[in-house]
């Protein structure tokens, strides 16, 4: 039904998207998901083409809409969107809004758009708001009187971006309900969404985005069971990633241990791990590990925490001969990392990987 082939979006300062080649079938339900800035919202503008492709082609229905050619008013006729913010005209009752389009555009008669207008309302569980004004309305109910207003010029394809992002925690489940009503009708739909229990219900497909495209697709039990790529598995088991290169010496210890800090307060990592995780840097990296390194210095360190199950780990990584910090003679040092740590685990990876310490902290 929608056949996008190398689509790239350029803007002055980033590029979304850079090479996105895929299919969607009629009657699939995508839920796509990734983080902040990642596309996401470019990639559904695309293809109703509110945002214009730098590059790339793409396809509704054998049509190339992408081409100067294509009348693109009469594609959007057969794709409805959803927008986070509801868009309703604020001098229009509720039914007048549904009513609008239709008779503006498909040119139906006033009596019909009514008749339609009010099933659609009574689909959405607002019959009772028709006479209502939007200022009105609570979050929940514009967003569906929105989805009963784009259902009105019976698409064939819906996109929803972020349908859910603006409302109150307490109106979410009420709008999500009326979309997987119309899943259940079978109709085609593209969702943005941050809202993962939801994008794994209601889709037969997943879309993950990142690195200026779909990183990994698969299905629910796919991508949320048994993602296989890193930022995948990141993303769903919300692991949170703080990484710093450290090159000499006389780095800045206070520095490093401030930015940990911060980064892990963002993550709402627990107190206790913080201090723990402080404690096994200082004690592995500058007492143990500076002193035998030699001159050559240069060490990565990761900080990984995941929210399931509050699970924190630290990696250090680092060149020359095998060298195991459990061997170290410094025997403090060891016992106050054996205090903050579940396990400390070496490996020696080769010559051109070196060594790798592996810290899963209490």
């Amino acid at each position: 039904m929608i056949r996008i082939e190398h689509l790239r979006k350029e803007y002055p300062n980033v590029t979304p998207l850079q090479d996105v080649t895929v299919t969607i079938n009629r009657g699939d339900v995508i839920s796509v998901i990734g983080p902040s800035g990642t596309g996401k919202s470019t990639f559904i503008r695309c293809i109703n083409r509110l945002e214009t492709p730098t590059s790339g082609e793409i396809w509704v229905d054998d049509e190339c809409i992408t081409d100067k050619k294509c009348d693109i008013c009469k594609v959007r006729r057969k794709m409805g969107m959803v927008f986070q913010s509801f868009n309703l005209f604020p001098q229009m009752t509720v039914i007048e809004n549904i009513m609008a389009a239709p008779m503006d555009l498909k040119k139906v008669p006033k009596k019909e758009a009514y008749e339609e207008g009010m099933r659609l309302l009574r689909t959405v569980g607002l019959a009772d708001k028709a006479n209502n004004f939007p200022d009105e309305l609570s979050g929940g109910q514009k967003q569906r009187v929105a989805i009963a207003r784009t259902l009105a010029m019976k698409p064939e394809i819906i996109l929803f971006d972020e349908p859910t992002s603006a409302l109150d925690p307490t109106m979410v489940g009420e709008v999500q309900a009326v979309i997987r009503d119309l899943a259940r009708q079978g109709l085609t739909m593209v969702i943005v969404t941050h809202e993962m229990h939801f994008a794994r219900e209601i889709a037969n497909r997943v879309f993950y985005m990142d690195e200026g495209g779909i990183y990994e697709e698969g299905t629910p039990e796919e991508i949320f069971d048994h993602p296989k790529r890193e930022k995948t598995i990141r993303f769903i088991k919300h692991i949170k990633v703080f990484e710093r290169l450290i090159e000499s010496k006389d780095f800045d210890f206070i520095g490093f241990n401030t930015a940990l800090e911060e980064f892990c307060r963002k993550s709402q990592t627990p107190q206790k791990t913080i201090y723990r995780a402080q404690s096994v840097f200082e004690e592995l990296c500058v007492q143990i590990l500076l002193p035998a390194l030699g001159e050559r210095f240069r060490l990565n360190v990761t900080f990984e925490y995941s929210q399931d199950g509050e699970i924190a780990t630290m990696q250090f990584g680092y060149g020359g001969a095998p060298f195991d910090p459990n061997t170290s003679e410094n025997i403090l040092s060891l016992k106050l990392i054996q205090n903050a740590a579940e396990s400390v685990v070496y490996e020696y990876l080769g010559e051109e990987e070196g060594n790798l310490v592996t810290v899963k902290i209490k």
